[in-house]
């Protein structure tokens, strides 16, 4: 993956009459790269899609594909192609058919075509399958076929609308690799809207994180999870447990915090620039809490709780810890890395919580 822009947003906004969906987007996609657009339901992660695609045009701001304006351009004179979540395979053709439907217009040559459908049909793992209905397609055959599709005709940019979504669990995890394998072996930029954060956790090279029109945060899978800038996107990956703090001190790059329920802690310095006596929040994943269940010799980082409700997820539990002074119940993630599936998880027994300082996050409480 290079460090050359094929996607740029330049101050673009959308509305649809008094709803802004798209509020001053400004940021770059690189070639190459398997982006996501992630965020809840109405965010304007669609619209931005939509709006590369050209089948909506900005209110103000461009988009750029290649270092190419597109607003005058149309969606079928663009450099790119689109997978839907419904797929929209004909049924009255059969796989070669619709692969080959997009090339009608292409100039190749029968053989030349012929041989680019094998082509494709290989790199879907479909050999064989050329001759099947729509109706003789499973669901995951049916997503593979509609990439085929995109694909074939080679664009710089393959945009992809949660095409994943009229999947079952196990089915969509399997596709999720096979689609990341296929976008390293094409090497095509890859723009992807998705809400489910484990998918975009999976898929991404990079992520932006939006909510209300704006784009939030933009980075690493890694970098989202482990050091989020805000409490919304730390919130929204995956699950997180918030205290209240203060800042007391900042001293040889420690950052010496008061908190409502884990008492006075120190933490490295981020690049924030955080005042005495800021307002923030001390944030920490469930599996980076350790339970432990007798009193440990050393107290330092510990905090005493009682069991509340549990779930057994199979791989690992979930239980919610009460803390004195704290109305709201601390989440733990447990790995069952024993077969005792009643393993730590009895009503009202006593629980002390460790942690590490390296695993807290310091975020603006504003």
């Amino acid at each position: 993956m290079s460090q050359d822009p094929i996607i740029s947003f330049q101050n673009v906004s959308k509305s649809f009459g008094e709803v802004k969906a798209v509020d001053g987007a400004n940021f770059e996609i690189n070639r190459g790269e398997f982006f996501a657009l992630l965020g809840p339901s109405g965010c304007g992660k669609t619209t931005l899609l939509r709006m590369v695609a050209g089948f909506e045009t900005p209110n103000s701001g461009e988009v750029y594909i290649d270092g190419q304006p597109m607003s005058a351009t149309p969606p079928n004179h663009r450099p790119v192609n689109m997978v839907f979540q419904n797929y929209a395979i004909f049924p009255h053709m059969d796989v070669r058919g619709n692969i080959a439907f997009g090339m009608r217009k292409s100039g190749l040559s029968k053989s030349e075509l012929d041989k680019r459908i094998d082509e494709t049909l290989e790199l879907i793992k479909l050999q064989g399958y050329g001759k099947r209905g729509a109706d003789e397609l499973s669901g995951g055959q049916r997503q593979r076929v509609a990439l085929a599709r995109a694909l074939i005709k080679h664009p710089k940019v393959l945009l992809l609308d949660e095409p994943l979504g009229a999947l079952d669990k196990k089915l969509r995890e399997q596709m999720q690799i096979e689609l990341r394998q296929l976008q390293q072996q094409v090497g095509i930029t890859f723009l992807f809207v998705t809400h489910d954060q484990e998918e975009a956790l999976t898929l991404s090279d990079r992520i932006a994180v939006m909510t209300e029109g704006h784009v939030k945060e933009i980075a690493s899978p890694a970098q989202l999870y482990e050091n989020p800038k805000s409490r919304f996107v730390a919130d929204f990956i995956g699950s997180m447990n918030f205290f209240q703090g203060e800042v007391i001190d900042l001293n040889n790059k420690q950052l010496s915090i008061s908190t409502d329920v884990l008492g006075e802690i120190s933490v490295p310095a981020s690049d924030s620039d955080y005042a005495s006596k800021s307002p923030v929040w001390v944030a920490i994943r469930p599996e980076k809490l350790q339970p432990v269940f007798s009193a440990p010799d050393d107290s330092s980082n510990v905090i005493e709780g009682e069991i509340g409700p549990s779930a057994y997820l199979g791989d690992r539990s979930h239980f919610y810890v009460h803390i004195e002074k704290r109305e709201e119940p601390v989440l733990v993630a447990l790995q069952n890395l024993e077969r005792s599936s009643d393993l730590h998880r009895n009503p009202f027994q006593k629980v002390w919580l460790k942690w590490s300082n390296a695993s807290l996050v310091v975020l603006p409480r504003n």
